[in-house]
């Protein structure tokens, strides 16, 4: 190790439209540097793959310049460096592999390449400590709905439940399109819901009751709400009525925070686990925080939930799940490791 200290790892992300690069000294994070192409994609009304490739060739070098110049180090300093292997868009995570491996190699240092769901869990350790063993995660995003049983993050995470359909955010981002709201969704509604009705109308709750129970104990499905949403919308348009977009949206978000954190606290609870962390870029919205808040509360589970600008897609959250493998002697990716798109959250260090 080249520090006399704790061990100083960089983490690159890029499994989807965010250039994230963060610099970690053990458990203490030194700076979280992004570079967003979200703005590029906004007028596509989502993420377009080649567009996010490209900004991510072009953001790498000067986003890892910035990190280390904020943190006041230098890339010799470095003692580790981890990267996303996947899962993601396929390109996207190629260029931060590429970028991983010419970093390691010419720094000398070993190489992780971690899984993204699994950084999401890791990241929490940067404000609340170290993470109980086991605890129960919610990750909620664009595209990963999880529920995740973590007995040990750096080797050992269990998926109980995951979504049949659109993610979470995806089904934000589709509503937030049929509303009328600006693309990512998830702000804009969660901003527009706080003048609405939560239960202005009563949405559908997908696999929450009867033989869906049985069959998707902890599964969640967001695709029949989306419809749902779309054609009560429809039927005002139908008739010349005026959409109420903060109730619709409201009543939607009530409807996803609902079953989200009704299954979370049912896993907790069934599995005997008291410890529940959320996380993913759903995990900022302030309706979603407040519910868990109660329901934990009333079940005897302890929340923990990193602040809004960790729950995004960062480098922070590489960069301290790689710090975990480096403190726990996890042995190092092989030099050819690669960007896989659908790696299961079962592997969470690849390429060994």
């Amino acid at each position: 190790m080249k520090s006399s200290d704790s061990p100083l790892v960089l983490g690159i992300e890029t499994s989807c439209d965010e250039t994230g690069v963060g610099l970690v000294r053990g458990s203490t994070l030194l700076v979280d540097a992004v570079a967003s192409s979200v703005d590029e994609h906004a007028r596509f009304g989502g993420v377009v793959p080649e567009v996010a490739s490209r900004a991510h060739l072009e953001a790498m070098v000067p986003t890892i310049e910035r990190a280390c110049t904020k943190a006041g180090v230098r890339l010799a300093d470095v003692d580790a460096v981890a990267v996303t292997s996947g899962p993601g868009l396929a390109g996207a995570l190629i260029v931060g592999v590429a970028a991983a491996k010419s970093l390691a190699y010419s720094l000398g240092v070993p190489l992780f390449g971690v899984n993204h769901l699994a950084a999401h869990v890791a990241v929490d350790t940067l404000e609340h400590g170290p993470l109980p063993e086991p605890a129960m995660a919610l990750l909620v995003s664009g595209g990963h709905s999880s529920l995740l049983l973590v007995p040990d993050v750096t080797a050992d995470v269990q998926p109980l439940g995951q979504t049949i359909d659109d993610a979470a955010g995806e089904a934000f981002d589709k509503v937030a399109r049929l509303l009328g709201l600006p693309f990512p969704g998830g702000p804009h509604i969660d901003r527009v819901a706080r003048d609405g009705d939560k239960v202005a109308i009563d949405f559908p709750r997908g696999l929450t009751s009867g033989r869906d129970m049985e069959r998707h104990r902890y599964d969640v499905s967001f695709s029949g709400l989306k419809t749902a949403v779309a054609r009560w919308v429809e039927a005002k348009e139908a008739v010349g009525e005026p959409v109420p977009v903060a109730d619709v949206a409201a009543s939607f978000q009530e409807a996803v925070v609902d079953v989200l954190t009704r299954k979370a606290i049912l896993a907790c609870t069934e599995q005997g686990v008291s410890d529940l962390l959320i996380g993913g870029g759903v995990a900022a919205n302030s309706r979603l925080r407040a519910v868990a808040e109660e329901r934990c509360a009333a079940a005897g589970i302890r929340l923990r939930v990193p602040r809004p600008g960790l729950c995004t897609d960062n480098g922070a959250m590489v960069a301290a799940l790689g710090a975990q493998m480096v403190q726990r002697g996890r042995e190092p990716s092989a030099p050819d490791l690669g960007a896989d798109s659908s790696l299961p959250v079962t592997t969470v260090l690849a390429g060994t």
